[in-house]
């Protein structure tokens, strides 16, 4: 007969292993969000244009 308490614990042990590499991927990826500049952004026209053009037609 399968001893189902060694199997139960063999599963609890892999599964909290998995978990935290799931953490530790997750803090990872914040870190590098947190410490990256943030993009320069670049207006490429105004709605005041856009607006005046659309009328021309």
């Amino acid at each position: 007969m399968p001893d189902y308490r060694e199997i139960y614990l063999i599963m609890a042990r892999e599964t909290e292993k998995a978990i935290n590499i799931l953490i530790d991927a997750q803090k990872s990826c914040e870190e590098l969000y947190i410490s990256t500049e943030e993009p320069r952004l670049e207006r490429l026209f105004s709605m005041e244009k856009a607006a005046d053009e659309s009328n021309n037609f």
